[in-house]
């Protein structure tokens, strides 16, 4: 994956649900908060999520947390269609694709190499939580892993 350290982070990155999901089972959505003011959470991204139900803790920090900006999910290109992947990831990319410069936020493998084969950044939740150690955001990076191993990852 490409760990874009140097990467001004101005741009807002597009999540995918995954870390969105971990990351808020493990009640460490912060991280996410400190890494970026904004994040863009594609439509079919928070669909996927919405569907979850209203009591889900992902469904209630999407509805209630001012640095998600949901927007529309762009038409996938033939690039990120012959990849296979799934609706989010594919929204993810397309959008990161549309925004040079603008990292996606993927743990699925496949898209992280779909991102890199056409050099859009790149980084998993594992990644955001080493850049936040590094950042000085957390104290403990075993201490946010072991949350999120609790949490399914």
């Amino acid at each position: 994956m490409i760990w874009p350290e140097r990467l001004s982070v101005n741009r807002p990155p597009v999540i995918n649900a995954s870390p969105l999901i971990l990351l808020s089972r493990a009640s460490r959505l912060e991280i996410l908060h400190h890494y970026a003011e904004r994040v863009l959470v594609p439509e079919s991204v928070a669909d996927e999520i919405y569907k979850r139900g209203a009591a889900d803790v992902t469904v209630k920090a999407l509805s209630t947390e001012a640095w998600s900006e949901l927007i529309s999910t762009p038409i996938a290109s033939n690039v990120v269609l012959g990849w296979r992947l799934g609706m989010g990831e594919s929204s993810v990319l397309a959008l990161a694709f549309s925004r040079p410069g603008t990292e996606a936020m993927i743990d699925n493998l496949a898209g992280g190499m779909c991102a890199l084969a056409h050099r859009v950044p790149v980084r998993d939740t594992l990644g955001l939580v080493l850049a936040a150690k590094r950042r000085g955001h957390t104290l403990s990076a075993r201490s946010v892993l072991q949350d999120l191993l609790q949490a399914g990852l």
